[in-house]
């Protein structure tokens, strides 16, 4: 039966200043509701009692009563976001954060393929591999000379990130990585910047050299990738047909984090090879307490395989927070508008080894596809990249959705593939929404449950 706030010794009900938010989302647990703001972020869970009261105010527009029955309810609706002013217009207060995050002229974020080049051919790798492509002394000093006007047009710039991408970056670390890491270190920190470096790599040629380098660079981490265990990870990335990887890319984690370097070992997963990440936990068991704190572990789908087992990957991560290690879900760490993709944002670019310049890292580095050219006056832009940075908010379903704050419609390239057409970046993937909401509020429970572990 309906719970009605009329049937409350209350005043006579009047139009609330209140309003439920429209980002909110419900689901249950072990015999409770929870909610979830996706604005705020915020969780709430709720006895059937508590959402009744929630669920009458909104039939009977009578939050002012649910003010005056419960107070203490009613102010942790508005603490945490549920309920918000009446006149408020929750979508450009999206938009406005956005704005504030992609348009922020306090970072810029510098990405380079020295190379389309790789030492390993993976089946699902997008990129198409030119042997023999190295970035040139003439881009290399394109790329400085480009540096140094960012730095001096940008007079608010606080951080500077760069990151190494490819093919496979450490192919040409001596000749391109190191020398250019090393010039814009010294730039940022004559012009007192935050500087940090990051690298996408394979990590099968990290050598004991290149990690005494890496300790005195600024080096915030590496992403490394196994494609399941020894048998399945040697089928996918090998040196040749009798050489396998693994265990070089294992012994080389164990080394970085060691050295006190943080390592997000990416963990691609199909529907074959998901049962390995039990057999990865296992190799990874002899770590040390202090080298756990500089490994984590971040689960994704590889991206052809369509209905991915949601459950059983929550499962497995659930069992590597339980062993003491840092463990996400590519589900429970999305967050679309405040860790919006780098590509989203204005000051960030990507210079392939030839001058071309991209925003996406995630697609071929085409002509087609790229959106500017490396020049010796600096960056040179074409109309994608407005097109790009004015593609979000167009969605007619994102505008409704009540996880929008949180998912956006994917990020950028997703918005400029679909333009002109309603789409969902969820459709036909075996992901639905509630899945993306209980990922995120398991991995906030645990978070608490094995803090201690983890530090």
């Amino acid at each position: 039966m309906e719970l009605s706030l009329n049937l409350l010794p209350l005043r006579e009900a009047k139009k609330s200043n209140m309003k439920a938010s429209k980002y909110n989302f419900f689901f249950p647990y072990m015999e409770k509701i929870v909610g979830f703001n996706s604005f705020t972020s915020e969780f709430a869970v709720l006895d059937t009692f508590l959402k009744d009261l929630y669920d009458a105010a909104i039939r009977e527009n009578g939050f002012d009563q649910l003010k005056e029955y419960h107070s203490d309810f009613h102010e942790m609706l508005g603490s945490l976001g549920f309920i918000v002013p009446d006149e408020e217009d929750e979508l450009q207060k999206v938009i406005n954060l956005r704005n504030q995050i992609d348009f922020d002229d306090a970072h810029y974020h510098l990405t380079i393929n020295p190379t389309m080049n790789c030492n390993f051919k993976c089946w699902y790798c997008y990129e198409s591999h030119i042997k023999g492509s190295k970035m040139n002394a003439q881009n290399i000093d394109k790329i400085k000379n480009a540096v140094d006007q960012i730095l001096a047009e940008q007079p608010n710039l606080k951080t500077f990130h760069l990151s190494w991408f490819g093919g496979e970056p450490l192919l040409y670390f001596k000749d391109v990585v190191q020398p250019l890491s090393d010039y814009i270190q010294e730039k940022c920190q004559s012009g007192n910047l935050q500087y940090s470096v990051g690298f996408t790599t394979n990590g099968y040629l990290i050598d004991p050299n290149m990690i005494e380098w890496l300790k005195t660079s600024q080096v915030d981490h590496l992403q490394i990738t196994l494609d399941g265990h020894k048998e399945r990870h040697d089928n996918v990335r090998n040196v040749n047909k009798n050489k396998g990887s693994y265990d070089k890319i294992v012994s080389n984690i164990f080394a970085l984090a060691e050295a006190g370097i943080k390592v997000i070992v990416r963990i691609n997963y199909d529907d074959k090879n998901l049962d390995d990440a039990y057999l990865i936990l296992e190799d990874f068991m002899s770590m040390t307490t202090e080298q756990k704190k500089f490994a984590r572990f971040s689960f994704h789908n590889v991206w052809q395989i369509n209905s991915p087992d949601v459950q059983k990957c929550e499962d497995i991560v659930t069992e590597y927070r339980k062993n003491a290690f840092h463990a996400d879900s590519y589900l429970s760490s999305i967050d679309g508008v405040r860790g919006s993709c780098y590509a989203d944002k204005k000051n960030q670019v990507t210079v392939n080894y030839n001058g071309d310049l991209y925003k996406c890292t995630a697609r071929d580095f085409t002509k087609g596809n790229k959106e500017g050219q490396l020049t010796d006056e600096g960056l040179t832009w074409n109309g994608k990249y407005d097109q790009r940075l004015n593609s979000k908010f167009k969605n007619r379903p994102c505008l409704e959705c009540p996880i929008m704050p949180i998912c956006n419609g994917g990020c950028s390239q997703q918005a400029l593939e679909n333009l002109d057409r309603d789409y969902c970046v969820w459709e036909n993937s075996g992901i639905e929404k509630k899945d993306l909401v209980f990922s995120r509020f398991k991995k906030m429970i645990e978070d608490s449950e094995y803090s201690l572990n983890l530090n």
